[in-house]
């Protein structure tokens, strides 16, 4: 585990615990060793915090390019920290470019590394779960990893978007981990991965209750790197 991981493992982390008290169900999911990618719903920035926080090994998240490439004394230590954490740049450009998140992902997963990866591609506008991109099903079968599909119930209440920090007080948390979905030895086609994609989402909806889009979310005003993935 990184040395800026397990600090935040023994700081930011038992705060969190201490402030929210998240209920989290499911962790028997969560397997001792070996990779998965974990693919969740997407309400708030703080659902990388309080996924972090109540499973008990690293998790590598993906991050826009540009943290790594700033100026100046903000830009270094932006770049240190998410270096530190084990994040995984994501090219904002799309094409070629942002695939090199999946060169990077691949093989973490195949050294035993679990990597978080929101189907949505974006946060929810709306708090409903929208249809899922089929990157995190292609990166299972490249790495030959399952996929713990994972639901995130309040984040978006105690950190809404515009929010700088989550409030306690304001939400009750809950993370749920479903069935690792094991997608070994499906075709890897347009068609499947379309479908293995659906399954998905149905499981992440089973764990959250939302009400389902059966279409992309709208795109932010800066899209995520990682939504045509």
């Amino acid at each position: 585990m990184p040395l800026l991981y397990t600090i935040g493992k023994l700081t930011v982390a038992p705060t969190l615990r201490l402030a929210f008290r998240p209920t989290v169900e499911g962790l028997e999911h969560v397997p001792d060793t070996g990779g998965a990618v974990f693919a969740g719903n997407h309400l708030s920035v703080a659902d990388e915090l309080f996924l972090g926080t109540v499973v008990p090994r690293h998790l590598a998240f993906w991050a826009k390019s540009e943290y790594f490439k700033g100026t100046g004394v903000k830009g270094a230590i932006s770049k240190f920290v998410l270096t530190g954490l084990g994040a995984i740049p994501v090219e904002r450009a799309g094409g070629r470019a942002a695939l090199s998140a999946f060169d990077a992902a691949i093989p973490a997963l195949k050294g035993g590394d679990l990597v978080v990866v929101y189907p949505e591609g974006t946060r929810s506008p709306d708090g409903r779960l929208y249809r899922g991109r089929t990157g995190a099903a292609r990166l299972a079968i490249s790495a030959g990893v399952p996929i713990i599909p994972v639901g995130m119930i309040g984040t978006d209440k105690a950190q809404p978007i515009g929010a700088r920090v989550p409030r306690p007080g304001t939400a009750k948390i809950t993370v749920r981990f479903g069935k690792p979905l094991d997608f070994t030895g499906r075709p890897a086609d347009r068609t499947s991965l379309r479908q293995m994609t659906d399954e998905l989402m149905s499981e992440i909806q089973k764990l959250t209750g939302q009400e389902y889009v059966p279409r992309y979310a709208p795109p932010r005003a800066h899209p995520d790197p990682t939504r045509n993935a």
